[in-house]
């Protein structure tokens, strides 16, 4: 398998897409799930030194199975972030449980904070709100705190469309920035076009929402994975690049890359050099593997793995 062959070359080519792109992807981040981590043998040969790690908590998944991934994780050298999904956190006492475990087995001090994809909460909490809220994550000393941003708007929060109550969270997330002492940031959902993004980004800026962006992108992966997590996800106007691209059968087994999305994104940062988008985050929908090979081939001295 290709895949699995990579290390025959002499090594990444830097900036084989552009300078631009290699800037770019420059402190990228990728997801990824307990189930998932464990077809990964030793992730030093697949990413760069000191990539961020966030860790999926998908409704079922074992708290000592997310803690071992991110033990391990952590043992190999990279910073994790483990997702605190609000909806399925029964109430503060678990919530100061999770955060022990972490931190006292995993060294963790950073996380993600959203709502989290149940329509109904398993107790007290059922927004990331909430969660900051309670000053745990401060007692406990977290550097890094993120929270969900959607580009394309969030039908859970703004069921009769728009995206009012979205803004109204980030707007009382970027006051939240202001009374807590770690650094911020907005993880978001991912999209397939940059015009939607950009429009989006722009618009926050505007409306003196200032915190970081580290933009979702869908790694590599056939077109009908796409088009499957992209409507159960609310992906909507970048949704009809995958439309256009499923009309041409010749290109339906071939596997969709980001190649597009990064390349416009990062020729606007290259252009704008304050544009807020500060960092890439790959949601590795077609594989952990392919999609660090696509960065590996594409994104130069940004992407050399640890052991390469």
């Amino acid at each position: 398998m290709a895949l699995l062959n990579f290390k025959k070359h002499d090594g990444p080519v830097p900036g084989r897409l552009s300078p631009e792109v290699e800037s770019f992807l420059t402190g990228f981040s990728i997801e990824v799930m307990p189930r998932t981590a464990e077809k990964v043998a030793d992730f030093r040969a697949i990413l760069p030194a000191g990539t961020r790690v966030y860790i999926a908590h998908i409704e079922g998944t074992p708290i000592e199975d997310m803690v071992a991934t991110a033990k391990r994780l952590n043992a190999e050298g990279f910073p994790v972030m483990p997702h605190f999904p609000a909806r399925i956190i029964k109430d503060s006492a678990t919530l100061a449980d999770w955060i022990a475990r972490y931190q006292g087995e995993a060294n963790v001090d950073q996380a993600l904070l959203l709502a989290g994809g149940v329509d109904q909460p398993h107790g007290d909490f059922h927004s990331s709100m909430q969660l900051l809220e309670t000053g745990a994550f401060d007692k406990a000393g977290f550097k890094n705190l993120h929270v969900a941003g959607h580009p394309e708007g969030n039908k859970d929060i703004d069921p009769n469309g728009g995206s009012k109550n979205v803004e109204d969270a980030l707007r009382w997330k970027q006051d939240f920035s202001t009374r807590t002492d770690a650094r911020m940031a907005i993880a978001t959902q991912f999209a397939f076009e940059a015009a939607p993004v950009i429009a989006w980004a722009d618009a926050l800026k505007e409306a003196a929402i200032d915190l970081p962006i580290h933009i979702g992108i869908a790694g590599p992966a056939k077109l009908q994975t796409m088009i499957k997590f992209a409507i159960a996800c609310g992906v909507g106007p970048s949704l009809r690049v995958l439309q256009r691209r499923a009309k041409d059968v010749t290109k339906l087994l071939m596997p969709f890359e980001p190649t597009d999305v990064i390349s416009d994104l990062a020729a606007h940062k290259a252009a704008n050099p304050d544009f807020n988008i500060a960092q890439v985050h790959f949601f590795p929908l077609g594989g952990i593997k392919t999609n660090a090979h696509w960065a590996i081939q594409n994104g130069g001295s940004s992407a050399v793995p640890v052991s390469a």
